[in-house]
């Protein structure tokens, strides 16, 4: 879709502008609770200026999920909200699945209304609207590079942090506890894995964490983690095991060794 001057006698648009359709990666908060302090004190120790990741987002455009939260929400101040998630280098544009009371407070904080999201899978539709989703595929991968892949031949100590932006992370050597791999594709770790993975950090629901000997800190999939205070099982920990989100849409851990 484009947008011209239709009060331009000649039929041509501007000739400074041109406006059109995009389609722009974006991350979503998915909201559980309504606590403001709770929710912005788990952002903040997380991702805050001094949390545990303070660099893992990077001004990153952030729509505001409220489809978890009951329908009849009362109102809140959204400023706390808005504040922490800045702190965290992430950038609020819009909500969605709110209703039409926090939509109103959200105008008025100049966020957008963004759609329901899309579900993961649906069924078979008519040809001609698979036709159009085809030409949508067709242009993004005309216009966006393939993922590049990050190769780390050195060991990780505590403290150190590698983040493969926009694809796989390879890692030949130790990971030590402490030490932070983070892609937005896979990562595959040639060694031991004992610090902190976190894979599809831009929302890759089918990325994947492989190791040697997984005996990790802190795992993660598209946000979806698990931490070491909750042990692995005996037949993955310390094992050749891969890591991947479940398919049934309940966003949970599969841990599994990896078979000969």
């Amino acid at each position: 879709m484009s947008v011209s001057s239709a009060g331009n006698p000649t039929g041509q648009g501007p000739a400074s502008f041109e406006i059109k359709s995009a389609q722009l990666p974006l991350v979503a908060l998915l909201l559980k609770t309504a606590d403001w302090d709770l929710l912005t004190a788990e952002l903040l120790q997380q991702f805050g200026a001094n949390g545990e990741s303070p660099d893992f987002f990077d001004q990153d455009a952030l729509v505001i999920d409220f489809s978890l939260l009951p329908s009849d929400l009362p109102v809140q101040d959204l400023l706390p909200l808005i504040a922490a998630l800045r702190n965290c280098r992430l950038m609020p544009v819009a909500v969605r699945g709110a209703n039409a009371a926090w939509v109103e407070a959200a105008h008025a904080l100049d966020l957008a209304q963004a759609p329901a999201d899309a579900p993961r899978a649906r069924p078979a539709v008519a040809e001609p609207v698979a036709t159009v989703v085809q030409e949508v595929v067709r242009e993004v991968v005309r216009e966006v590079p393939g993922p590049a892949t990050m190769v780390v031949d050195k060991p990780l100590r505590s403290g150190q942090k590698i983040y493969a932006r926009g694809g796989d992370l390879v890692v030949l050597a130790m990971v030590n506890q402490g030490a932070e791999v983070v892609a937005d594709g896979n990562i595959h770790v040639y060694a031991p894995l004992r610090g902190k993975a976190m894979a599809g950090a831009r929302g890759n629901t089918q990325a994947r964490i492989f190791s040697l000997c997984l005996e990790p800190e802190l795992i993660s999939i598209a946000g979806v983690y698990r931490t070491s205070e909750n042990p692995l099982a005996p037949d993955v920990r310390g094992k050749p095991a891969q890591v991947r989100l479940s398919n049934d849409g309940q966003d949970k851990l599969l841990i599994e060794a990896l078979k000969n």
